[in-house]
């Protein structure tokens, strides 16, 4: 029942009392964009949705214009936005949209889907998220192979609301902590060009509720 469209209820009404009650938020950071970066204070991007059909993802800037590398556009302003996770809140317009879910696989660019494997391209089947496993385990500081198989595993599912809540909250605490907003050695996140030649790496485990324990009601 979830799965068919208990999840979609759970998206939309969410959204909706997510805008509600950090709007003033939202404003509070688009003036601030608008203060140091100068306009338009939102960046926009086609990215891969279900099924990799293309959609135009929603985040405040957090760069300066222009071409230049990203170490060299992202300034001090903007590394703190991105750390908060405060840049991605827009995407609550996209989840309202249909386009994404509050919790799924994050949407990566169109220009990736060329280079998945097979397993790699099984995150499609589902939304993708405005926070998920890739985000519970750490954001950017999981490396790609890692990221996109925690995404495939949990796309092929079943999905659960008891998982969805246990790795809402586990994205909040890693966002809380202002953890993974860059990988290791990079500005950002470096692209992915294309899935390693051999076997994958393990993966970590991709989280979820704890095992059964007779004093948290099978939590």
């Amino acid at each position: 029942m979830y799965e068919r469209f208990g999840k979609r209820l759970v998206d939309v009404l969410g959204a909706l009392a997510l805008l509600g009650l950090l709007g003033p938020v939202m404003v509070a950071v688009a003036l601030a964009v608008r203060l140091r970066l100068g306009a338009p204070v939102l960046f926009v991007q086609p990215r891969a949705g279900r099924g990799g059909r293309p959609f135009t993802l929603l985040k405040f800037r957090s760069m300066a214009p222009g071409a230049a590398p990203d170490a060299e556009r992202l300034t001090g302003f903007g590394r703190r936005l991105r750390a908060s996770g405060l840049d991605e809140l827009p995407q609550l317009v996209n989840v309202l949209r249909g386009e994404m879910s509050l919790v799924g696989p994050r949407p990566l660019p169109l220009s990736y889907l060329a280079h998945y494997s097979p397993r790699q391209a099984q995150r499609l089947r589902v939304r993708p998220g405005l926070v998920g496993p890739g985000v519970a385990a750490g954001r950017n500081e999981v490396a790609w192979p890692q990221r996109l198989e925690l995404g495939a595993e949990y796309a092929n599912g079943p999905l659960r609301l008891d998982r969805d809540l246990w790795l809402a909250l586990r994205s909040l605490w890693v966002l809380l902590r202002g953890r993974g907003a860059t990988a290791p050695g990079h500005a950002t996140m470096p692209a992915f060009a294309a899935p390693p030649s051999g076997p994958l790496p393990p993966s970590p485990a991709a989280p979820g509720p704890p095992p059964p324990s007779p004093s948290r009601d099978g939590r």
